[in-house]
């Protein structure tokens, strides 16, 4: 009995002896205070939220940086204190903090009671469509969606809604299938996916996350927030300034491209209405002429046939010779002698219209260019970017241009013949006419004086005459026909004169548009480069928070605040597990038991 109650007593003695001396060091900490030195400090604030993203639990640990050691000053409304680094007390008075810190590292955690967190987060749930509360969802099958909205909290200091972002993430395990985060990033981790959302700095944001989902659980929804202090580097926007500009005077030389290819468009346009009005003209001036021409022929055989007349009244010799009647052939020569000059004048302005009308055609059709677009070049234009009704229209009028530069290649050398032609004609009625004003005014004289031997002489001339005469109206025959020819040939060709007038109206009225539209497009990129830069600014001053300063969360009475984060986690929703605990017997604790955890 004795040899067992040695040891006890050797340590009791030993523990005894300590004592004194650690009271003794204990009493002098308390009575000799040395002032120490912070350098910085940082919180990390740690809060638990419902399922429905109400607040639940708040704590905040400390991270003092103290470069001397001893006594610092820390302030904030804390409920309960928990020294995280050593055994020292930490006392508080109102909103004090006390703490005997040594040098270095120091952490401390502080519970919040009546806190808010500077962000509302409201989560709500909806199964196959239906609103459902969390404690219901658990077990549950359908497709789910889980919905977050985010706003400021306005009994918080603005400067964490306005500088941090949120990063927010939720943990899906592979029983979630067809998952759809719109706005959110999807990655895979491990056998999990992972759904990550980032709101930046004053945003207010609704995200979603949608699945099918069965015997539903859910671990909860992770929210980080940082200050947005990453700068932003321009370098790469630079060059895209740059590459605006060079998009922005690329677009002014094309609309300066348009502006020429209107004004040529115009100029073809209004020559090919020209054309188009002098070929009217023509058109009208050869049908009206061709319409005359049987009139013509009528009233040319009727003169063949008086003068055949007269002849043979003039074969029976003077004294059978009705001289009444030969003095009416003068004035029937005159009529006849001005009737062919005014054809003849008709002719001459006929033939100067025509070689205006002629001279504008050629030159016209001379500038159209020779078919070069293949069917495959047509199909590359139907198929690029470019306004199908500007194509379009470009298509039609280059197939009206090709045709009637065909249409025109192949009657050419008739179209040359018109003019030497009617040039032939307009000579042939002029000295037809004048040579019957001759014999009119011959035949006028003659008659006055005239005996046997007059008569005999003009039988002779009229026998000439009619004979002569014969052989101009089977000429007058022919060319008649060759104007009825020309203008059944030439209706053709209007024809595609007025079909390439319409097409290059349309292809005006289009080039027109496309010219609106580029000056539109010109005018609202011209100035692009710096109206990107302004952006660039704007955006650099809404999302760089790289001059933020860091305030205390807490209270505005921390000063040497380096770093403030935010770490929320949402409760999570699992099915209840029965379990049955067994009783584990408590083992009495013996001396050295309770001696020992003095020291624990």
């Amino acid at each position: 009995m004795m040899m067992r109650t040695k040891p006890l007593l050797y340590v009791t003695l030993a523990f005894m002896s300590f004592l004194p001396s650690f009271l003794s060091y204990t009493v002098e900490a308390e009575t000799v205070k040395k002032e120490g030195k912070l350098t910085s400090k940082d919180e990390v604030v740690y809060a638990t939220l419902k399922a429905n993203g109400d607040l639940d639990s708040i704590y905040v640990v400390n991270t003092l940086d103290v470069e001397q050691a001893g006594e610092i000053l820390d302030y904030g409304e804390y409920s309960n204190l928990k020294n995280l680094t050593d055994l020292a007390e930490i006392s508080q008075e109102d909103q004090t903090v006390r703490l005997e810190a040594p040098e270095g590292k120091f952490y401390y955690q502080g519970n919040l009671e009546d806190s808010e967190l500077p962000w509302n987060l409201s989560i709500s749930y909806s199964l196959n469509g239906r609103k459902i509360q969390p404690a219901e969802l658990a077990g549950q099958k359908g497709h789910l969606e889980i919905s977050i909205e985010t706003g400021a909290n306005k009994n918080v200091d603005p400067a964490f809604y306005e500088n941090y972002l949120l990063q927010i993430s939720l943990m899906l395990s592979n029983s979630y299938q067809n998952i759809e985060a719109s706005g959110g990033m999807v990655a895979n981790a491990g056998k999990n996916k992972q759904v990550t959302f980032t709101v930046m700095p004053a945003q207010e944001e609704r995200l979603s996350v949608e699945a099918d989902v069965e015997d539903f659980e859910f671990n909860g929804i992770d929210i980080a927030a940082v200050p947005s202090t990453l700068p932003i580097d321009t370098s790469e926007m630079e060059n895209m300034t740059e590459d605006m500009s060079t998009l922005s005077d690329a677009i002014g030389e094309l609309h300066s491209g348009v502006t020429e290819l209107r004004n040529g468009v115009s100029r073809l346009n209004n020559g090919a209405a020209a054309l188009s009005d002098g070929s009217g003209k023509y058109k009208n001036g050869i049908g009206q002429m061709n319409g005359a021409g049987s009139d013509l022929v009528g009233a040319s055989r009727s003169i063949g046939d008086a003068l055949k007349k007269i002849s043979t009244s003039l074969s029976g010799g003077a004294d059978q010779t009705d001289m009444s009647s030969l003095s009416e052939l003068p004035k029937g020569l005159t009529q006849i002698a001005a009737g062919l000059e005014e054809t003849s004048n008709g002719l001459a302005t006929l033939r100067k219209n025509y070689s205006q009308a002629y001279g504008a055609l050629d030159g016209a059709i001379k500038e159209i260019p020779a078919a070069q677009l293949t069917e495959t070049d047509i199909a590359g234009l139907y198929n690029s970017n470019a306004d199908q009704r500007v194509v379009k229209s470009l298509v039609e009028s280059y197939t009206a241009a090709q045709k009637v530069k065909g249409t025109y290649d192949q009657v050419k050398q008739a179209f040359a013949a018109v003019d030497p032609a009617l040039k032939q004609s307009e000579d042939a009625l002029r000295n037809m006419s004048a040579a019957l004003t001759s014999i009119a005014n011959e035949v006028s004289g003659s008659l006055e004086n005239i005996d046997a031997g007059g008569i005999a002489e003009l039988q002779k001339g009229m026998a000439a005459l009619s004979s002569n005469y014969g052989e101009f109206h089977s000429g007058l025959v022919k060319y008649t026909d060759g104007v009825s020819q020309l203008s059944s040939s030439y209706t053709q060709l209007h024809s595609g004169i007025a079909e390439l007038s319409g097409g290059t109206n349309k292809l005006a009225t289009g080039v027109n548009e496309l010219h609106n539209g580029t000056n539109e497009l010109h005018q609202e990129t011209k100035d692009l480069p710096e109206q990107m830069q302004n952006e660039i600014n704007e955006m650099i001053q809404e999302y760089d928070k790289s001059d933020f300063e860091p305030v205390s969360f807490v209270s505005s009475k921390n000063e040497k605040v380096k770093t403030v984060q935010f770490v929320i986690k949402t409760e999570s929703i699992q099915l209840e597990e029965q379990k049955t605990k067994k009783a584990v017997p408590v083992k009495e604790k013996g001396f050295w038991d309770l001696l020992m955890d003095l020291f624990k």
